[in-house]
């Protein structure tokens, strides 16, 4: 894949380009790197974001989401309901994170999946720079697609750290995102989702 000025992007982390650049953007934000709180600043920043940050983008939706296991009678009205998946991610706009909690929903196909996998899923998209708004639309369609399921959602609760801490710094705001996939578009079976989350639809 290639970027609209023609660089590449990999999926992989060059580390020590990554050090190189935040060494150069702690000396061009007037800093002095020899600083013994600094010294070892870029390898720790650049550890932090190749192997917690951005590690999503070396994992696929099919590959976290693992085993499946068959269902006997599939119905296009039961749904399966996580709620209160903690999970964190990073702004792509001003590389600030965000965190909180997401609530899953998926109506079975022809297989379900472990419930430990659907929080393994939220991370795989939300370990990338990513808006909110899209990591929502992420998660749904990868239920949806992966599963051959009948319907699927995600709804996303965060607090936004560039909200929070700039501009008009409102500390005490929350931010939503929701996307809803296949059946689970239907006002009644959505009605039911928001009832399971305690909220109104």
């Amino acid at each position: 894949m290639t970027t609209a000025r023609g660089g590449t992007v990999t999926g992989r982390p060059d580390r020590q380009a990554m050090q190189r650049a935040v060494r150069d953007f702690l000396v061009a934000a007037g800093l002095d790197v020899r600083d013994p709180n600094l010294v070892q600043t870029p390898a720790r920043v650049t550890e932090a974001w190749a192997d917690e940050f951005l590690d999503g983008y070396a994992q696929t939706p099919a590959a976290v989401l693992g085993e499946r296991f068959p269902v006997s009678t599939p119905s296009d009205r039961e749904v399966v309901v996580v709620t209160g998946l903690w999970f964190r991610s990073m702004c792509p706009h001003h590389l600030l994170p965000y965190s909180g909690r997401a609530h899953l929903a998926y109506v079975p196909g022809a297989s379900v999946i472990g419930f430990g996998r659907l929080a393994a899923l939220v991370d795989c998209f939300a370990h990338r720079l990513v808006l909110q708004e899209e990591l929502a639309r992420q998660v749904a369609s990868a239920l949806m697609g992966e599963l051959g399921s009948q319907g699927a959602a995600c709804v996303l609760e965060a607090e936004q750290t560039c909200l929070r801490l700039r501009g008009g710094e409102q500390c005490e705001a929350v931010t939503h995102a929701e996307a809803y996939e296949g059946v689970l578009r239907e006002p009644g079976l959505r009605a039911e989702l928001w009832a399971r989350l305690g909220k109104r639809a």
